[in-house]
């Protein structure tokens, strides 16, 4: 009987995973049909990712748009518990993306861990600011005349976001999740070089309270599917976090069309303390002029 089970064992293939796009809230292949391998750092074949075309990123805008006003609509604490529990759905899933991200920066098991535990660490940081940032960024102005001025702030809508090429996942979270913290949804194309930890992730957010479309994740050559979202008429600002120099201005150059919002790259250490300008960068600023009263006889006001 024993000899029998171990040679079942013997004969037993390995079942390979297959890496999907996730937009809307789905996992489809790119319409294209196409796919390119995704090698570890010494050229050691990991899997074959899906290559994104121009329509698979006007398919993400359409999805990202849809979702927005259910998004946005929702309240503040309510998109706090939301990444919250990205955060412990990651959590769970540890050690799967220690090996994703081991593979793909090529860093030791210990390193990668690290790596993990400072993602999903910053998940709950964002977490945490979606019901404050508005204190901070927002308040009551003061004016000559019997008014109450208040200025808060909108999410700017959707949001094309490059992620970092050098930095798989906590770089990739480092730029996704203030987006959606502050209710804005996301259009992402992922490290060109090492998607995986990124379509990975979408698989966490399809098992998360994320709405549908509110992420949606692309892979591919960047240089071939960013200008079509940085040109589109319905994308509102895009990050440009993982573009070199030359993409980064003609990107900038298509994006002044309808005069999106455009976060230039800049060099990031993806260790520290975040700060808040990645919120900031992609909030409007609503002003709201409203009469005070008068009250009682004596004719005071409030």
């Amino acid at each position: 009987m024993s000899e029998k089970t171990d040679k079942t064992e013997q004969q037993r293939l390995s079942v390979f995973k297959t890496y999907k796009l996730y937009v809307g809230g789905k996992f489809p292949r790119s319409e294209s049909g196409r796919v390119y391998e995704v090698t570890d750092t010494k050229g050691n074949w990991l899997a074959n990712a899906p290559q994104s075309s121009r329509k698979d990123a006007r398919d993400a805008v359409v999805a990202a748009r849809k979702a927005f006003g259910g998004w946005s609509g929702a309240t503040a604490y309510n998109r706090g518990q939301v990444l919250y529990r990205v955060a412990e759905m990651l959590e769970g899933r540890k050690d799967q993306f220690v090996r994703e991200v081991a593979e793909a920066e090529g860093l030791s098991k210990a390193k990668a861990a690290a790596v993990v535990d400072a993602a999903i660490d910053r998940w709950v940081w964002y977490a945490g600011w979606t019901d404050k940032i508005a204190q901070v960024v927002g308040g009551a102005n003061p004016v000559a005349g019997p008014y109450f001025n208040l200025s808060s702030p909108e999410p700017t809508g959707v949001v094309a976001v490059l992620a970092p090429q050098d930095s798989s996942f906590l770089g990739l979270v480092s730029v996704i999740a203030p987006v959606i913290a502050t209710g804005n949804t996301a259009v992402v194309i992922a490290s060109e070089k090492s998607p995986l930890p990124a379509l990975s992730l979408g698989e966490v957010l399809a098992t998360s309270d994320v709405p549908g479309g509110v992420v949606n994740i692309l892979s591919g050559r960047t240089a071939e599917i960013a200008p079509s979202l940085a040109a589109h008429q319905d994308v509102n600002a895009i990050d440009l976090a993982g573009a070199d120099a030359e993409l980064a201005k003609d990107l900038e150059i298509a994006a002044a069309d309808n005069l999106k919002r455009v976060l230039r790259p800049q060099p990031v250490d993806h260790t520290a303390t975040p700060g808040i300008d990645r919120m900031t960068a992609f909030l409007e600023t609503k002003t709201v002029w409203h009469p005070t009263g008068a009250l009682g006889a004596a004719g005071s006001s409030y």
